[in-house]
């Protein structure tokens, strides 16, 4: 049975409720499941739990959950492109949990993996290690971390066959591989979705068994998050 669904909106059908959390691929504006959470936004959906390395920037990504006010605590590693970000968390509206780059990478793939916990160097001797369990070994103090599971895993992938098989392009993969994988029910929007058996296995980084659900990705134009240019140098 193909997983392909015919809109975001299809595809998310039956999926959400509040107060749940969501796991969400990309990396600033690189490799985000824009169409996903666009429909995310318009289901009307509150109070979530948002699992992503960022929050997008205004107006984009991730951005427009924080603007419909549909967010109540973010997991992530860095959120400094998003002022109304800023302005609900120092306003009390919003709940964050900073981690580590490495470490929410590892806490989403141990999810995945089926391993409830594991010990880490990073954050030792920090806010981030405050009120978790440290323990030594070899003469070094670890600090334990909790995987990450979510409810739904929303990620985007370049290519896909209706197997749910998935392939990135580039540094689009980022965090999309170790979210498909950490999630009860994984939707993926793909640029390109072919047939099954169309995908060489060698290059297929996501099985199709980590994917529920399908979508084909609307064809945008890809936004960066700050275009820094320079005057040519003509000789």
């Amino acid at each position: 049975m193909t997983k392909l669904r015919p809109s975001a909106a299809e595809a998310l059908q039956g999926s959400l409720q509040d107060g749940m959390t969501l796991a969400v691929g990309g990396f600033g504006l690189s490799g985000i499941p824009a169409d996903l959470i666009e429909a995310v936004r318009d289901s009307g959906v509150k109070d979530l739990t948002v699992v992503s390395n960022n929050m997008g920037v205004d107006g984009k990504g991730l951005g427009i959950l924080i603007e419909a006010g549909q967010v109540r605590k973010v997991i992530a590693s860095y959120v400094g492109e998003n002022k109304l970000f800023a302005e609900q968390y120092l306003a009390g509206k919003l709940e964050v949990e900073f981690t580590p780059q490495g470490t929410l990478a590892e806490r989403l793939r141990a999810g995945g993996a089926g391993i409830p916990a594991f010990f880490t160097k990073t954050g030792v001797g920090t806010m981030v290690a405050e009120g978790k369990p440290l323990e030594e070994f070899d003469g070094e103090t670890y600090v334990r971390e909790r995987a990450i599971r979510a409810d739904v895993a929303l990620v985007h992938a370049h290519t896909a066959d209706t197997d749910g098989n998935l392939v990135y392009r580039y540094t689009a993969r980022n965090f999309n591989p170790v979210v498909a994988t950490a999630a009860e029910l994984t939707i993926a929007e793909a640029e390109v979705i072919v047939d099954p058996g169309q995908l060489d296995p060698n290059h297929i980084v996501t099985p199709g068994v980590y994917v529920q659900r399908l979508v084909q990705a609307t064809d945008r134009v890809k936004d960066i998050e700050q275009r820094t240019v320079r005057p040519r140098v003509l000789a």
